[in-house]
């Protein structure tokens, strides 16, 4: 059997198939070029970049493709 691994939101219960791309980091923790990405639903992109915002590690919000690498060699998805 083959399981879907299509991109799905990473609000929690969240199944829906991502569209958005937030990438953050923390600066306390990472290098500045460093990103993480937390990927989102067109549902859940407000409150996922809300919450980043709010703790100010929020970098970019962009349009999610399966065909544009969410982070460079070397940086961590999370």
């Amino acid at each position: 059997m083959v399981e879907d691994l299509t991109p799905q939101c990473s609000a929690k219960g969240c199944r829906a198939p991502a569209v958005w791309q937030l990438r953050w980091n923390n600066p306390k923790l990472h290098e500045p070029q460093r990103r993480k990405t937390w990927l989102a639903c067109a549902e859940h992109r407000e409150s996922l970049g809300d919450f980043l915002s709010a703790r100010r590690l929020l970098r970019e919000v962009e349009p999610y493709s399966e065909r544009i690498a969410p982070s460079p060699p070397g940086a961590a998805i999370s």
